[in-house]
């Protein structure tokens, strides 16, 4: 769940609500308290097991169904991840329906239609075009937020604290109506697939395209799913991880990261708070009270300096000589505090970026648990980024990619 909070586009105008800075007078939530308190620390225990519970909902095959997927499956990689990620995470934050799971799946997919075609035109928003101009991503919208209010909610199972926390403090400390309310909502769907979709197709395709990493990766779930007396399998219980347990597995953290590292555009925007002078390696800047500072990352994660041959995947870029985690990166001789911000960094750091390398992981083990995978080209060429989404963060490939997938015989 890449949570990208900038403050250089109207998020109000982007998703239709009044603003939500308490200083406005339209709600006393402090948003980014709530996100803390619900996506951090012990409350992360409960998404985390809703999660995993989800995807398997969605990947392991009942007993009638075995023998139909038991061949090799052909699709988009990126369609692939965007289906199953989209689906689990509506389903861990905003529950489950009450009926039956057919009716569900249905309403689900006609989601995902809506949210693809928001989120297609969502840069076109960013930039300060009005909705109105794309009456197909309006009405999208528009369903989209008709799903999302409490009334609707209300009818859903084991919706997350997160939601349920904000349903209570927007019916008690604010002045917006359902519709608006569940706009808010809309914000935080968004904020919860944009980022972690391309994040977790890029995290696949480069470990499936490089033998190394597609090694190692799987020695790695093997022994973690061994020492946490977990068995694969199709009809007994499912997989469970703790955030111990899924946080003491270096390999797949350094493949999720050097995959944000190659795919990231995010832009730190910051306010001067008073006159001052920037000095810089190049020179030196003087800067007014209320100017904009734009930070990008992507410079740095490019830095030859920092990261030899940095437009190359390297699964182990952030594995020490002993096979743990990384933290040593330096810059002219000089040790670094900032190397790898795709969530940002300081007071603005995305508060949900633990859950969000936690659902990749997950993704990932269970791939490499449930199913043999194959790219259909073994010598495809690695999909451009699309530029058009730079700035808002993890840029999706420009083309998709075909892969296959069978389930493993176990």
């Amino acid at each position: 769940m890449l949570l990208f909070m900038a403050y250089s586009w109207n998020k109000e105008k982007v998703f239709g609500h009044r603003s939500i800075d308490p200083s406005d007078g339209n709600t006393t939530e402090n948003v980014n308290q709530t996100f803390i308190k619900t996506l951090q620390g012990g409350a992360l225990d409960s998404l985390t097991e809703a999660m995993m519970e989800n995807l398997q909902l969605l990947m392991r095959p009942s007993p009638r169904s075995k023998a139909k997927t038991a061949a090799w499956v052909t699709e988009g990689m990126y369609s692939f991840c965007y289906r199953v990620m989209f689906e689990a995470g509506y389903l861990t934050l905003f529950g489950r329906d009450l009926t039956r799971q057919d009716a569900q799946r249905a309403r689900i997919l006609n989601t995902l239609d809506n949210f693809k075609q928001f989120d297609r035109i969502f840069p076109a928003l960013v930039a300060g075009l009005p909705i109105h101009v794309f009456k197909t991503a309006h009405h999208a919208r528009e369903q989209l937020v008709e799903g999302l209010t409490h009334r609707k909610l209300r009818q859903r199972a084991r919706v997350s604290e997160l939601i349920s926390l904000r349903m209570r403090l927007n019916d008690t400390v604010s002045t917006f109506d359902d519709t608006e309310k569940a706009k808010t909502h809309l914000a935080v769907l968004w904020a919860s697939q944009a980022n972690t979709i391309p994040a977790t197709f890029w995290s696949l395709f480069q470990m499936i395209r490089s033998p190394e990493a597609m090694k190692a990766a799987t020695e790695e779930v093997n022994k973690t799913l061994k020492n946490a007396d977990q068995k694969v399998s199709f009809e007994g219980t499912p997989l469970y991880l703790s955030q111990m347990q899924l946080n003491d597995m270096p390999v797949l953290d350094s493949i999720i990261k050097e995959s944000l590292r190659l795919s990231s555009a995010s832009l730190n925007i910051r306010t001067v708070k008073e006159d001052f002078t920037l000095y810089l390696e190049d020179g030196s800047y003087n800067l007014r009270k209320d100017d904009f500072i734009a930070l990008y990352p992507q410079l740095m994660h490019l830095d030859p300096e920092i990261y030899p041959d940095p437009l190359t995947f390297k699964y182990d870029r952030y594995l020490d000589e002993n096979g743990k985690t990384k933290t040593a990166f330096y810059r002219n001789g000089y040790k670094l505090k900032y190397y790898y911000m795709p969530f940002g960094s300081g007071a603005s750091i995305c508060p949900g970026r633990i859950f969000a390398v936690h659902e990749i992981k997950q993704f990932l083990i269970l791939m490499l648990s449930y199913f043999d995978l194959q790219l259909v080209d073994n010598h495809v060429k690695c999909p451009p980024l699309d530029q058009s989404r730079a700035g808002l963060g993890v840029l999706p490939p420009s083309n998709d990619i075909a892969f296959k997938y069978k389930l493993k015989d176990l």
